[in-house]
Parts: C-alpha cells; structure tokens; sequence
C-alpha cells in the first residue's frame, strides 16, 4: 500500500529499543512537526476548503499523538529534551522543486508530507510488531493505522487539486527520491527517521 522502495534496515528496531529514551524524545517532535506541517499547508492555502476540511482533524491527532508520546516519556522518567535536526525531512524539503504554479507548490509538498507518514507509518509498524515492551507495542499499533490513514488524506488531496494521473507520475518520482534519502543517512540509535 505504502509503495515505499527502500524499507527500513532491519537494525533499526534493534538499534531504536536500546535507546527509547532517544527514539521517543525525537518521535515527539516528529508529532509536533507534523501538527505544525498542517496548520502551515492551511494557513498557505485557505482557499482550498477541502484541504482546511481534511487536515483540521489531521492537526488534532498528530497533537494528541504529541501528548500521548509525553505520557510515555513521563512515565519512564524521561524528559522531552531539546529538537533534534531530521536529516530525513530536510532532505526531502530540499528536493521540492522550486517554481511552478501556486498549485503544483500545493501538490509537491502534499506528496512531502504523504512520504513522511509514509516512512513513519512504516516504521511504527516495525515497532509495533518487535519492540519488547508490550505498551509501547500496542501504541505503535495504534499510530500505525494512524500514520496510514494521513499518508491517504495527503494523496487523496494531491488528486483533488491536480491531474490524478500527474499525481501518480510524481509520486513514483518521489518514492524514487525517498529511497536515495534513506540509503544515504546512518541507521540513528535517536532518531525516528
């Protein structure tokens, strides 16, 4: 379903459950940002009602997904600590091509936003499944489906305001990109992506 090119290296999870702590201090600012990514597509393009339709609930889980990985956190005894730069997201808003029209801008950062969840959906699945803690594996279950549901919404609003079949092409470009991205960044022992 995902279409992803490159899945994630199987140390990952290895690698991620030594380090929870880490994992889930950058998992929630990955929420954050992800809440923030919606309010800022809304504020860009007001004019697109469907759109503001769409992502004003997507900005209301991704918080509550924020709150709930603080729970977590506190009930560790961990703390938020400071951002961490996302090489991944970066990288993959670097590779939006500039210029175009207002629309394919939209189009072009709808299909950023649907690899992200994409990638994350993904990953949480890899928890969900082998993590060791039986907490953390059911709430990564949960945000799977989740993280599924807001890669839909992205593509499905890519579709709405551009040709669905220039929406296709683009978005086997973009898998395409993605797939480069992540064989070139170190395998992170604090990092979601």
């Amino acid at each position: 379903m995902l279409g992803l090119k490159l899945p994630t290296d199987p140390r990952w999870v290895d690698i991620a459950q030594k380090n929870i702590e880490e994992i889930l201090i950058d998992h929630a600012y990955c929420e954050q940002k992800a809440a923030s990514s919606c309010i800022s597509l809304i504020v860009q393009y007001p004019q697109y009602q469907k759109l503001v339709e769409v992502l004003t609930p997507v900005v209301s889980e991704e918080w509550d997904h924020f709150q709930r990985v603080l729970k977590h956190l506190s009930k560790r005894g961990f703390t938020l600590g400071m951002p961490r730069r996302d090489e991944y997201v970066i990288s993959l808003h670097r590779s939006i091509p500039k210029g175009g029209s207002k629309v394919e801008q939209l189009v072009e950062k709808l299909l950023v936003n649907a690899l992200i969840e994409a990638r994350s959906c993904e990953r949480f699945k890899l928890l969900s499944q082998q993590i060791e803690d039986p907490d953390l594996k059911n709430f990564y279950h949960e945000l799977m489906i989740s993280e599924a549901g807001h890669y839909n919404n992205f593509i499905k609003l890519a579709k709405e305001y551009y040709s669905p079949k220039k929406v296709e092409i683009r978005w086997e470009q973009w898998l395409e990109k993605e797939a480069e991205i992540i064989s070139n960044l170190e395998i992170r022992s604090d990092r979601m992506h």
